[in-house]
């Protein structure tokens, strides 16, 4: 059985079509991402899983219970962190994370190392006696995250939480959400930034339209697009008898030629720079220099939706 188990869900809004009939299963262990476009139903998914919102048709079952809105017991179970920042600015960051953590938590004992270990994991000592005022952006974020997940939840939601830190941050909260994880929380990820989602996350969904468009490990969603490698020579000169063997080489179906330098596309996995070197070799060419790049997460993204992936 799945952590969680998304089934025929359906979220209208008036004359809008929110979610589509999506059926969705995250296992419980996964660091689980989750891509769209704006307005692709990333944050109704979040909000129906909080039963926050109420759907118009399917089911949401968490920890094998159908998750209603006073399903205070699941939700005991969860902690999430949501891109906009939500603490309060007249308490301190130790009284902060302490607040956040009461609501789950009242043994005082228990919450103070709790809270403790909170600052901790996510970098915040020595700040412990700060307002939020005071704090950077990015350890702001920090402070975010303590206070969601200080009460240590088996399932942790996580909404966007780099959007705007310096890169020392982001590596910090990167690492914090992949050590979360090997202490045994589930995570849901949704992100912007698509080499965040490559670099930690097990599976991952891409949605449009409400609707699950792709889903599987980052290496399985690359198979499944058209874009292969791309090879780009800067510095060569070709004359269109050579030009056109390029063209008819396997697996190209896009070749451009401008200013003397020439990129390719190809299809399906694995390297072809070898094959076109060896050509190369053989008609005495050479050039400047040579770039090849594999598919990434963000060719996979532009391919299945037809569109960018923005803030």
């Amino acid at each position: 059985m799945s952590m969680i188990e998304i089934r025929n869900l359906v979220k209208r809004y008036k004359d809008t079509i929110a979610l589509d009939h999506l059926n969705l299963d995250i296992e419980e262990g996964e660091i689980f991402g989750l891509l769209g476009p704006n307005g692709s139903g990333k944050t109704t998914v979040i909000n129906c899983l909080l039963a926050l919102l109420k759907f118009d048709k399917g089911s949401i079952r968490i920890f094998g219970e159908e998750i209603q809105p006073d399903s205070y017991e699941i939700k005991r179970q969860i902690g999430i962190v949501m891109q906009n920042v939500a603490v309060f600015n007249e308490l301190t960051v130790y009284e902060n994370v302490d607040y956040f953590c009461g609501l789950y938590v009242p043994d005082r004992k228990k919450r103070k190392q709790l809270v403790e270990e909170a600052i901790t994991f996510t970098g915040l000592e020595g700040y412990e006696k700060k307002r939020p005022k005071k704090l950077s952006g990015g350890l702001l974020r920090r402070l975010n995250i303590a206070c969601g997940i200080a009460h240590r939840p088996r399932l942790v939601i996580l909404d966007e939480p780099t959007v705007a830190v310096d890169p020392q941050s982001r590596n910090k909260i990167l690492e914090g959400i992949c050590q979360m994880n090997r202490q045994g929380s589930t995570i849901i990820y949704t992100s912007h930034y698509m080499e965040e989602v490559e670099q930690i996350c097990s599976r991952i969904a891409i949605l449009d339209k409400g609707r699950c468009l792709a889903l599987g490990t980052k290496d399985e969603l690359k198979r499944m697009i058209k874009t292969g490698e791309k090879v780009r020579l800067e510095g060569i000169c070709l004359t269109p008898v050579q030009l056109e063997s390029i063209r008819r080489m396997p697996q190209v179906y896009s070749v451009v030629y401008e200013n003397e330098t020439l990129t390719l596309r190809f299809e399906g996995n694995g390297s072809h720079l070898i094959g076109l070197l060896h050509y190369m070799e053989e008609e005495h060419l050479t050039c400047g220099s040579c770039v090849s790049e594999l598919p990434t997460l963000n060719d996979v993204f532009l391919e299945i939706t037809g569109k960018e992936l923005r803030d």
